[in-house]
């Protein structure tokens, strides 16, 4: 979750490389290094055959027989370790997978019998470091308290990922236990991973907990990349780093296998650099799952690009948030532009105030996330094969080796949650309904007005990496209403300022999946805000 903004509500390593993808990597092949540095560190050479590629265009490319998936994933792993552990540094990976050339070569001999699965076939795709792959790669959600847990086998949305045909090209760095740990923590920061940077300028912090995701997206280490989500864990750090994320409503994608937080508000989504390719990776990733009962709605399986078109919001009406009309004249400059864009798309705007009436429900949304993140974990735990077998046991070991895992801050939140009792609780069962309060008062204002959407800027400008005092607030946060609802919230790039990055946010009821995918991709499609990084090493007074 995104720990930057909910504290303020509330109170306010390395990579395994394996022999072979190493030599790849290493490998002075046809694809050269085109970094070239100038005074700010802004690689204004950067002429990598595969960036800001869409997956319609990977598939033209397998097709025609440009490129086979085993070229595309020796590319992403050359383009890994050139800038992600070299060049920048980005740290946005925290393990590869060694068997994916070995997937990409499945892939590309079915692409020959005449076989295909789908858009992703023979895509190469990276997911967080807190959802299980029953293969050789660990799950470890950042811990050093989980090295080693191998899981017995794939979540759910990792087995739709693998029927899909996707290539797993390895798991990203994260927020350490999902930025659930203490309450002065570094976003993007973990003891096994180390602090990723973000691709526009190196010393800004990419927010969290899907700090690796984000950042591999926009640097173009991946096609597309998961996260998930408890509050602002995708659309935060896709905003901070200029791609689009998705969250879905809540038991759209199934949670099972992938480390917990809150079962009331956990999902894991799509990071993309288009709509289209979050709307693809959001279809192959959804179905029902037994071993999640939130999955068992009945909806049927849906195919989220056939509604994405120009004209989308033309005859819409699209609440606006006021309070973010006043702030950082950066910041509200992009969102009066971005407002003004929706209105010549045709909608019809009407401003309201939302984030005043949930603001009020983050200490309850703090106590119901303590309750559920340690009884689910401690569930996991004990059928995970990690050394650790529970919380408790988890704590324990951050405290023996206090240096190496808690160098800069501390575990108070784990500490606090272990404290919680049953589910029974009245605290919980109080903390739970003012939480889900939170819907009625979305459906409600949406039906005062009778909205289609509310837009917002997803959050403000990304902060300084500071180890030393943590994160810090920008403003303009807007992942909790739909967190705290479980509604479905996506968000698009809106600009820049001072070359960092700025989302805007379309958020709807619930499985609204395609209608504000749709709304993102005519406003996406009017304005073409995504750039691709400069890797500037600070933002220049110049």
């Amino acid at each position: 979750m995104n720990r930057r903004n909910f504290l303020k509500k509330t109170s306010l390593a390395g990579m395994a490389l394996t022999a072979p993808i190493t030599a790849i990597a290493k490998n002075k092949s046809k694809e050269k290094n085109s970094l070239i540095a100038s005074d700010n560190a802004t690689y204004t050479s950067d002429d990598f055959a595969l960036n800001e590629i869409s997956i319609d265009e990977l598939q033209q490319k397998m097709n025609a027989g440009i490129y086979s998936s085993r070229q595309l994933t020796e590319m992403y792993l050359k383009r890994i370790y050139e800038i992600d552990k070299s060049g920048p540094a980005l740290n946005a990976i925290i393990e590869l997978n060694p068997d994916a050339l070995q997937i990409a070569d499945k892939m590309d001999s079915e692409r020959k019998s005449g076989k295909t699965r789908g858009p992703l076939h023979g895509i190469p795709v990276l997911i967080k470091d807190n959802i299980d792959t029953g293969d050789k790669m660990m799950t470890t959600a950042g811990s050093l308290a989980m090295e080693g847990n191998i899981a017995s086998k794939d979540a759910f949305i990792i087995q739709q990922l693998r029927l899909a045909g996707a290539v797993l090209l390895g798991k990203t760095n994260l927020s350490e236990w999902a930025n659930f740990r203490s309450t002065r923590p570094t976003s993007g920061w973990s003891s096994r991973g180390n602090q990723t940077k973000n691709p526009c300028v190196l010393d800004r912090n990419p927010c969290g907990s899907s700090s690796g995701s984000a950042v591999a997206v926009a640097a173009n280490l991946c096609a597309v990349a998961i996260g998930s989500e408890t509050d602002g864990s995708i659309t935060a750090p896709s905003s901070f780093c200029g791609i689009v994320g998705i969250k879905p409503t809540v038991g759209l994608l199934s949670r099972s296998g992938i480390i917990p937080i809150s079962k009331t508000q956990d999902t894991a989504g799509p990071m993309a650099r288009t709509v289209k390719d979050a709307a693809i990776l959001l279809t192959a990733l959804s179905g029902a799952d037994t071993n999640d009962p939130a999955t068992l709605h009945g909806l049927k399986k849906e195919d989220y690009t056939r509604m994405l078109n120009n004209n989308a919001l033309y005859g819409k009406k699209i609440g606006v948030e006021k309070s973010f009309l006043q702030g950082h004249e950066g910041v509200t400059g992009l969102y009066q532009e971005a407002i003004e864009t929706i209105r010549k798309l045709g909608a019809e705007v009407i401003e309201v105030e939302l984030v005043k009436q949930t603001s009020e429900l983050g200490e309850a949304e703090f106590t119901l996330m303590k309750y559920e993140f340690k009884e689910g974990l401690d569930n996991y735990l004990k059928k995970a094969n990690a050394n650790v077998k529970s919380l408790s046991e988890v704590i324990a070991f951050n405290k023996q080796n206090e240096s190496r895992v808690m160098p800069f801050f501390k575990q108070e939140i784990l500490e606090s949650s272990n404290t919680k009792e049953s589910l029974n609780n009245k605290e919980y069962k109080d903390a739970l309904a003012k939480t889900i309060s939170s819907k009625k008062i979305i459906d409600e204002l949406m039906k005062q007005y009778n909205l289609d959407a509310i837009c917002a800027t997803t959050i403000g400008l990304p902060n300084c990496i500071d180890l030393v005092n943590g994160d810090y607030d920008t403003g303009f946060y807007f992942g909790s209403p739909a967190a705290m609802a479980g509604y479905p919230h996506i968000s698009v790039p809106m600009g820049k300022v001072h070359e960092l990055p700025v989302g805007l946010s379309f958020i709807a009821g619930a499985f609204k999946e395609a209608e504000i995918l749709s709304f993102a991709y005519a406003f996406e499609q009017s304005t073409k805000k995504r750039e691709k990084p400069k890797f500037l090493k600070t933002v220049s007074s110049k």
